[in-house]
């Protein structure tokens, strides 16, 4: 009977346990050493089945802890669940009339999402701000940093700004009403410069938000700060450059307005000095026959000419390579760079302003080599129209005037000169005598010396302004300026006594290599027209041929003949 009574007593034990065990709000069990169950409240069967299954190590130590020291063991357990991880707060109690244990627990898994939710909130914030500034900061009520960002600021470590004024690294402090760092309301973006650790100027933005105490006085501010330094010299860079695109389209289009060759350096000179401030401008082009010469000029005032000093093309010159030349002379700041086609230097432009404007910053030097690039084209594109020009009227072997240059663009100018001076002047018809036979009997290429000996001849015998010219084959003709009868007629035999050593190219000895001359005497009141002129000298020259060559003739204008006798 007592043995039957004994399960009986134990359930009945059991069920007053767990009526004890059913008023605490969390998991709570009674077990025995080896973790067996004696009771469990509601929320305590899942841990207890755990236990069951092997499940709870970390809670089956915390018992066995608590068994061998016979006192309250306290600790964590976490347990895999479906959710997720649950972590609980553990307290084992031994229970003094049997050898049971108390097993009750809290559930910190909500506690401890949220404690890690709120870090990961912190830290996130934290990641931002200094990822969105350079460095955060705070004043407090005494006016002085109570906390900078741990990297520090502007090259300060932090405790070299802890309780110091913030006046200290700000740059005319007294010029911002506020000062940012102690306003007394919300300020965004404001523009300041400071002082870096090392001296250094640098350009930053400030946002504050004021800190204000339970009565609304002012406790201090917090903010951020962030450089800018680099960001406002690029953009003010970027600013320069679209300046000076805008000066130098502006000096381009001045180029290409102007419809002649000639006038486009001219027009380049007057816009480049007027974009760059300059008092005067002076571009100078590379010619063969010189070094430098000026092309164009605008402006007053007399500079030096240091693009003499230039190298020639191709030597080495760092100075140049590396940009404008500036330099201080006789009052003046000049600045000056070569011009180049094709890597070689064909020209140069040198500009000038007065001492009391400062000298030239580097902004005008790099234009000064922008409107270089633009003019070593349009210097090479003049070049080239001289060239064509000159092909246009030279003769392509004797690089003298040919029949078109000669008869419709000099002749007509130095006609119209004579008229209004009053001034005669005789054109000269030179004609080789029996050239055909110098080409048939040693051919064209000895044709061509004598072609080019007697331009020589005509070179011996003229002056600075006359004008010779090839007219084609072996006809050439001159115009000698300001000279009278007689002086043409001893030109004229000059001339024919000179032909004479030509006769060392006579393709046959009874028909010898010689000159022929006819000549027009130009008189300014005669009234004569050009065609009249040329007709006299074409019968002159064909008075010499019908009265056996190697000899010369005069032709007067009607004006001029004697009376004939009565």
């Amino acid at each position: 009977m007592a043995e039957q009574s004994k399960p009986a007593a134990k359930k009945k034990a059991a069920l007053s346990a767990e009526r004890r065990l059913a008023g605490y709000g969390g998991p709570a069990l009674l077990v025995g050493a080896d973790g067996a169950g004696v009771a469990a409240n509601r929320k305590g069967r899942a841990l207890q089945a755990l236990l069951d299954q092997n499940a709870a190590d970390d809670l089956k130590v915390l018992i066995q802890r608590a068994a061998a020291s016979g006192g309250i063991i306290s600790g964590s357990a976490s347990f895999a669940g479906a959710k997720g991880e649950a972590l609980l707060e553990i307290t084992v109690i031994p229970q003094p009339d049997d050898n049971t244990f108390l097993v009750i627990a809290r559930d910190l898994t909500m506690e401890r999402n949220l404690r890690s939710a709120l870090v990961e909130s912190r830290q996130r914030y934290k990641d931002l701000v200094e990822v969105s500034s350079d460095f955060a900061w705070e004043i407090g009520p005494d006016k002085t940093f109570v906390f900078v960002s741990p990297r520090g600021a502007l090259g300060y470590p932090p405790e070299d700004l802890l309780d110091t004024r913030p006046e200290k690294i700000v740059i005319d402090a007294k010029n911002y009403t506020p000062l940012p760092f102690l306003s007394d309301w919300p300020m965004e973006d404001v523009e300041m410069w400071l002082t870096k650790a090392d001296g250094v100027t640098a350009c930053v933005t400030v946002s504050c938000l004021p800190l204000v105490g339970d009565k609304g006085e002012w406790q201090g501010a917090r903010g951020i700060c962030r450089d800018v330094t680099d960001e406002r010299r690029r953009r003010q860079a970027l600013n320069q450059a679209r300046h000076r695109e805008h000066l130098l389209n502006h000096i381009v289009r001045a180029i290409r307005d102007e419809v002649e060759p000639l006038n486009m350096l001219t027009a380049a000179a007057a816009a480049a000095a007027r974009a760059l401030g300059a008092k005067g401008c002076r571009i100078y082009r590379k010619v063969p026959t010189e070094d430098f010469v000026v092309a164009a000029e605008y402006g007053e005032g007399e500079c030096p000419e240091p693009i003499k000093e230039m190298p020639e093309a191709g030597a080495a010159d760092t100075e140049y390579n590396n940009g404008a030349r500036v330099m201080e002379i006789g009052g003046l700041h000049i600045m000056s760079t070569k011009t180049h086609y094709r890597q070689s230097v064909n020209g140069g432009i040198c500009m000038w302003k007065a001492a009391s404007d400062g000298p030239w910053d580097a902004d005008s030097r790099i234009l000064i080599d922008d409107v270089a690039n633009q003019l070593g084209i349009a210097i090479e594109q003049i070049a080239n129209h001289e060239r064509i020009v000159k092909l246009s009227r030279t003769d392509g072997m004797t690089g003298l005037l040919n029949r078109r240059a000669f008869f419709e663009e000099e002749l007509p100018r130095h006609i119209d000169r004579l008229r209004r001076n009053g001034r005669s002047a005789g054109l000269f018809y030179l004609d080789l005598d029996n050239f055909k036979l110098v080409n048939d009997a040693y051919g064209h290429h000895v044709g061509d010396e004598v072609i080019i000996a007697l331009r020589d001849l005509m070179v011996e015998h003229s002056r600075p302004g006359d004008v010779m010219a090839r007219l084609g084959g072996d006809e050439f003709a001159m115009w000698l300026d300001g000279i009278p009868e007689s002086v043409a007629r001893g030109r004229a035999a000059a001339l024919v006594k000179a032909g004479g050593t030509l006769c060392r190219f006579s393709g046959d000895d009874d028909h010898p290599l010689g000159l022929s001359v006819g000549v027009a005497i130009y008189d300014p009141y005669a009234g004569e027209n050009l065609e009249d002129l040329l007709a006299r000298a074409d019968a002159a020259m064909y008075d010499v041929k019908h009265a056996g060559k190697g000899g010369y003739e005069i032709a007067l204008p009607s004006a001029m003949l004697p009376d004939p006798p009565h």
